[in-house]
């Protein structure tokens, strides 16, 4: 389905940019705590995703790295 070229591709970063213009005056307390609750579980994948390449990069690194430089 993703390979399909008839489909135009996602724009990367396009959900964060809908999520920012979301009008939040419609959500009642309790709609805006389980919001937070699922936006903090996002940022805890997203930090566990640039951990993992942060930490592939350093291996990169110190496979690469020339001994003495």
């Amino acid at each position: 389905m993703l390979d399909d070229p008839d489909l135009p591709r996602p724009v990367r970063g396009a959900s964060l940019n809908e999520l920012r213009r979301e009008d939040l005056d419609v959500y009642a307390v309790g709609d805006l705590e389980e919001r937070i609750e699922a936006l903090e579980q996002e940022i805890s994948r997203t930090r566990a995703a640039l951990a993992k390449k942060l930490d592939g990069r350093a291996a990169a690194d110190a496979l690469f790295s020339l001994p003495g430089s």
